[in-house]
């Protein structure tokens, strides 16, 4: 429905179903006059610079990379640049935003592939997002602009390599064919509609308020992480009640101790992440479980989604069936009033590694909107409560059983979870 200007950030974009039909419409877009600009962290876009040039060359088009590699194309020299510049290409654009015609804009955690859509056979993600309309939206323009902006962010006209006309036209050939193709995409509707009847239903679902949009700012030398800071001051706002659902939870002591004191004066708090069963991490919940007693005596009702959860029905879009559902959604709410959505997981990788960002939003309709949700998946039929029996040993329930072992969904997860062990706290 863009008019004037697209802006896209994304951390992933696959080249799968839903990152073709993005592509598509991001195009057509532009062809019909919208200038879009495009913004891709370069970690995984390995063999993808020929389509990036043509993006680069359409007249209505910007594409831009963050931090990119140096070494194009070719595995065994990226992991050498790897060990040579470890601290610099460690540090990724963690963040996802879209931004149309500078007045609305999706806000979240959500990349662009198949499992962040409900449209992958192996697992999907249930995740979440924001759209908002006014305010917001020039918070996120200047946030764009920003990263759009940053000695972080190159080009895609200083790749090695030239515009290719034939190219362009069998690669767009391609990407409309499989389009047309995909069964998945059925559901969606790969034929461009007239949207009008559902944004105006949209209407009637808006909640007024005030929000700040935060972020990891970029300078020459370094990135500025001062988003972990921000949302901990957020979330210390609280005085009677603060629900959290975030997919990858790694604290620390003095996380723990945050939140005893938060106990301490009365504070309700509730988590859902990841169970290992719904992880599609190891690494994380590796080092997430060793902290699972220490949350509960700091006073957490704490809540691991399930594999199976009953709301596997709306995150799977038909016909697609995936195996399992996996957390990808990082929101809270406070004393019903303030809420947060965005990219930022509690680990470190986020705290001190990558560039997060995020809106806070002072609406106690939005507050609740969000925090049903939230309670939702909290029940029993989507999650696990993690409980403390009388020897202090952890055990999970929920609505059909009780385990005392930390649910997985076979033999070779709970060998993972053991070997990834090994790996470094800080690089999750």
């Amino acid at each position: 429905s863009a008019v004037s200007s697209l802006d896209i950030m994304t951390y992933l974009w696959y080249p799968d179903n839903v990152g073709r039909l993005i592509l598509e419409r991001a195009v057509e877009a532009a062809k019909r006059g919208v200038h879009v600009r495009m913004i891709v962290d370069d970690l995984l876009t390995t063999g993808q610079d020929q389509y990036f040039i043509e993006l680069e060359n359409h007249p209505n088009i910007e594409f831009r990379l963050f931090n990119p590699w140096s070494s194009r194309g070719n595995l065994a020299a990226r992991g050498a640049e790897m060990i040579a510049e470890m601290e610099r290409l460690n540090s990724r654009m963690h963040d996802k935003l879209i931004i149309v015609d500078g007045r609305a804009a999706v806000i979240g955690g959500r990349n662009i592939g198949d499992h962040y859509f409900g449209l992958n056979e192996d697992y999907n993600f249930h995740d979440l997002d924001l759209l908002g309309f006014g305010h917001i939206a020039s918070q996120c323009n200047a946030m764009f602009d920003h990263f759009w902006n940053s000695e972080w962010v190159v080009s895609a006209m200083f790749l090695p390599g030239e515009e290719d006309d034939e190219f362009a036209k069998e690669s767009w050939n391609t990407i409309q064919q499989k389009n047309r193709s995909a069964e998945a995409l059925n559901s969606i509707g790969i034929k461009v509609a007239d949207w009008s009847s559902e944004l105006e239903a949209i209407t009637g679902q808006l909640r007024i308020g005030t929000s700040v949009v935060a972020y990891d700012a970029t300078s020459a030398e370094k990135l500025d992480q001062s988003m972990f800071g921000t949302m901990f001051a957020f979330l210390d706002r609280a005085q009677s009640e603060l629900l959290v659902t975030n997919a990858y939870v790694i604290p620390s002591q003095n996380a723990i101790d945050w939140m005893q004191r938060l106990d301490d004066r009365g504070v309700d708090v509730r988590i859902l992440t990841n169970s290992l069963a719904s992880n599609d991490v190891p690494a994380v919940n590796s080092h997430y479980e060793i902290w699972r007693d220490d949350l509960l005596d700091a006073g957490v009702q704490l809540y691991e989604l399930r594999a199976d959860p009953a709301i596997k029905s709306i995150v799977n879009i038909p016909p697609t069936e995936g195996d399992f559902v996996g957390l990808h959604t990082k929101s809270a709410v406070v004393d019903r009033r303030w809420s947060f959505v965005g990219s930022m997981n509690f680990d470190p990788r986020s705290a001190r590694i990558n560039t997060e960002m995020g809106v806070f939003v002072d609406s106690p309709e939005l507050a609740e909107d969000l925090a049903r949700v939230m309670l939702r998946d909290m029940q029993g039929e989507n999650a696990w409560q993690v409980l403390l029996d009388e020897d202090g040993d952890p055990y999970w329930v929920n609505s059909d059983e009780t385990v005392t072992s930390q649910p997985a969904r076979d033999g070779t997860q709970r060998i993972m979870n053991v070997i990834m062990k090994v790996v470094p706290r800080e690089q999750n």
